[in-house]
């Protein structure tokens, strides 16, 4: 069974900085598109930033562009998240969502197989003031 494991939120001051992890375990076939989603307490699921581990492509919500930077790790299968000038309306859980197709392309934020992909448990982030 596909798992997603997520770490490093937190609570943390605005214009601070926080580090998301997600790593996937138990797979066959390592999920090409990755990405972060965020909900916020009464707010829909936005989507955060993706990327396409395959050629590298990311995708970010105008929200966080210059702000948030989506990467891949070392191990195969894991990104980070890079969140950077934390905004006071950065404040949400943070999800992690693969993709289930098999050697999928093309990963942007609206597409529609995130519903239907692998997601994590979340991680809370807190900023404040």
């Amino acid at each position: 069974e596909v798992q997603l494991l997520e770490s490093g939120g937190g609570p943390v001051q605005a214009g601070g900085s926080l580090r998301l992890s997600c790593a996937q375990s138990g797979y066959y076939y390592r999920s090409n598109c990755m990405g972060f989603f965020r909900q916020a307490p009464g707010k829909e699921r936005e989507g955060v930033a993706s990327m396409d581990l395959g050629d590298g492509t990311t995708y970010y919500a105008d929200s966080v562009k210059g702000r948030f930077t989506i990467s891949q790790g070392d191990a195969e299968g894991t990104v980070y998240l890079q969140m950077n000038n934390l905004k006071i309306e950065d404040t949400a859980t943070y999800y992690c969502a693969a993709d289930k197709r098999v050697g999928g392309t093309y990963c942007p934020l609206t597409a529609v197989f995130w519903d239907f992909g692998y997601w994590g448990q979340g991680t809370q982030v807190n900023v404040s003031t």
